[in-house]
Parts: C-alpha cells; sequence; structure tokens
C-alpha cells in the first residue's frame, strides 16, 4: 500500500517568531520548512502531529470574563 503525500501545512503568512524559533503561520521551523520537499512521510507525519502544539503555545492566553 503507498502511503499518501502530506501536503505543506504552508498557510502562505510566513512570518518568523524568533523567540519562539517557528512561521508564526504554520508553526514550523525552518530547518522543517527547508527539508519539507526531502522529508519521509512519517517525519512529515510527525511535523504535522507537533504544530497544532506549537501553534496553540503561541497565542496569548484568553483574558478572564468578568461577571
Amino acid at each position: 500500500m503507498v502511503e499518501p503525500i502530506i501536503q505543506s501545512p504552508c498557510v502562505k503568512i510566513c512570518t518568523l517568531d524568533t523567540q519562539a524559533g517557528v512561521c508564526r503561520g504554520c508553526g514550523r521551523t525552518l530547518d522543517e520548512i527547508a527539508g519539507w520537499v526531502r522529508m519521509s512521510v512519517a517525519e512529515r507525519k510527525r511535523v504535522m502531529d507537533e504544530l497544532p502544539a506549537r501553534l496553540a503555545a503561541r497565542r496569548p492566553a484568553e483574558a478572564p470574563v468578568n461577571g
């Protein structure tokens, strides 16, 4: 069985967060962006699995609602 190719997670918001070392748009590191085309399906899957947590960690915590 042939594994499907995992497409790039790029969302065309290519700005580096220098403190976190990741793209603000997709959450990948510069090394991951540069090496994406050479990564195996397993490597791409690993990166894709990590992205939601990376992006969530960048978002400021929501302020509590005073009620």
